[in-house]
């Protein structure tokens, strides 16, 4: 067994996944009209009776998946997860006849699940599904789980059924009750005979990031923090890695959190993830009605730019064996050419209209032992001179700064094999 997950091929929805690279993560429901967060009713306490009375407000009016598929698409995104049903137990589809409590009873009078799904398709985006396995709302969850863990399967049964062929189910939850049996075979089969395809993800929370959990998992989960580097060894398959992340300090919509993360900060968590072969999945919290927020368009807006320059090593590098200093790292592509990401470059230019200016210099990586032809930056073509020792497996380059005007946050430059 050991080392069997290390030297195993992925399967080709895993090997799929993994190229996907980037994703949009959309936490949005009867909470979002409150906009205090996705676990405002527990937080708050508000009473569950109360609660349930928002389904009578949720109009969904400015609800346009193609719209928001778009903006994925613009911000460099290939797949989007969206809430299904999160831990309130509200679901945004029709969950015909499971239970009432969903977006066709609701304001809405709509399966807001199956416009999301069309607008993917459309857009070639893959659509996934989060689904909560906690409940806050049925109450055999806490006086009968038999019977809750009936209402669970026949609810996931739904969206494998009604939806045609989707990318994955993403679930949370199971870190409520983590001595319960969950009989995740019986739901895993299912997924497994209705939605071969489909990725199946169970998110281990923030105290257990990157934890596989069962060996029908196909990703592991990190939740608000950089995926390390994955050890395979032991594991009976190749598990792929995704970290999840608010774009902000949470996942619904808080109408009082200013606490945005820079563009800088986002891209070199793209980054981060890259490198160690995960998936970046990024968190909007649309408005009550269903909008993505001007704020957060414009920064997904952004990462698009940046990724129209740097995508190909982003979408198609594997990590690499050759190792930079400090934040620089490589990544392979299968044509063989290397790409060297590069952190903290400072522009050039004149002291008086430049932050401190510097950065430039020679960069050093190791464990390349085949022969380089050329360096050049990925942006602007740039030649770069570079000197290598072969048989040290060193390879040293001048990087030069930003020309003035510029500053991608990190570089990349493009490295050709003779």
């Amino acid at each position: 067994m050991d080392g069997m997950g290390e030297k195993a091929v992925p399967e080709p929805r895993v090997e799929r996944f993994e190229k996907l690279g980037f994703g949009m993560f959309i936490h949005w429901g009867l909470y979002s009209q409150l906009g205090q967060g996705e676990w405002i009713q527990k937080i708050g306490g508000i009473p569950g009776a109360e609660y349930a009375k928002l389904k009578e407000s949720f109009t969904a009016s400015e609800f346009d998946a193609r719209k928001i598929a778009r903006t994925a698409k613009r911000a460099g995104m290939n797949y989007i997860t969206i809430t299904t049903r999160h831990h309130d137990g509200f679901s945004l589809y029709d969950t015909r006849g499971v239970s009432e409590y969903d977006a066709p009873h609701s304001a809405a009078k709509r399966d807001l699940i199956a416009e999301f799904v069309h607008a993917c398709r459309e857009e070639g985006l893959l659509p996934v599904f989060y689904h909560t396995t906690l409940d806050w709302h049925q109450e055999s969850y806490k006086s009968d789980f038999d019977a809750y863990l009936d209402y669970l399967y026949r609810s996931v049964e739904v969206l494998c059924t009604h939806y045609g062929p989707i990318g994955g189910l993403w679930f949370d939850g199971n870190w409520d009750r983590p001595d319960a049996d969950w009989k995740l075979d019986r739901l895993y089969g299912m997924i497994r005979r209705l939605q071969p395809e489909a990725m199946i993800i169970n998110n281990t929370g923030l105290e257990h990031r990157g934890e596989v959990g069962h060996p029908e998992i196909d990703s592991v989960t990190y939740e608000q923090g950089r995926p390390k580097p994955m050890d395979r060894r032991g594991m009976s398959k190749y598990v792929a890695a995704e970290m999840c992340e608010t774009i902000n300090d949470h996942w619904g919509i808080g109408r009082a959190d200013f606490m945005y993360k820079s563009v800088p900060a986002l891209i070199e968590n793209l980054c981060a993830c890259r490198k160690v072969g995960a998936n970046y999945l990024l968190n909007v919290g649309p408005t009550a009605e269903g909008a993505i927020l001007p704020i957060q368009q414009a920064m997904l807006e952004m990462i698009g730019d940046w990724l129209n320059v740097f995508g190909k090593p982003i979408y198609e590098g594997k990590p690499s064996d050759v190792q930079g200093e400090g934040d620089h790292f490589v990544l392979e592509t299968p044509d063989g050419k290397l790409y060297l990401f590069i952190y903290h470059l400072k522009i050039s230019g004149h002291a008086n209209v430049t932050v401190n200016g510097g950065g430039a210099g020679e960069k050093t990586f190791t464990g390349l032992k085949r022969k380089v032809a050329s360096i050049r930056w990925l942006d602007n073509g740039e030649e770069l001179s570079f000197t290598q020792d072969e048989e040290a497996g060193t390879l040293r380059f001048y990087a030069t700064g930003y020309p003035y005007g510029v500053n991608y946050v990190v570089r990349v430059a493009e490295v050709s094999m003779a």
